[in-house]
């Protein structure tokens, strides 16, 4: 059987698992193209930069990966990824405060 017979196969009889499977791809597609940002503001800068993108990237990247590991019961991994949401979501509120302060 070829690949996509045998891919479409294991979709058809473990759809919840594929979902799953997809979110579980998409959180990590998402926390790790924080690093490309990163790295393109920082280029064009030319020094190192942390954009605010970055930090979403992070939070939603991160949340995302968190449901997924609580799915799968992977409990090493759920404190792994919770840990750090607060750090994030604390990062982007004080960029805002600090927007907020420079424009009075």
């Amino acid at each position: 059987m070829g690949f996509m017979a045998h891919w479409y196969t294991n979709l058809m009889a473990h759809p919840y698992d594929t979902i799953w499977g997809a979110i579980g791809f998409a959180g990590q597609a998402v926390f790790g193209v924080r690093f490309l940002i990163q790295w393109i503001r920082s280029e064009q800068q030319g020094h190192s930069v942390i954009p605010i993108a970055f930090w979403y990237c992070s939070l939603v990247g991160g949340f995302i990966s968190f449901a997924y590991a609580i799915h799968m019961q992977a409990w090493p991994l759920v404190m792994g990824q919770a840990l750090p949401l607060p750090i994030y979501a604390r990062n982007i509120w004080m960029i805002h405060r600090d927007r907020r302060a420079a424009a009075r």
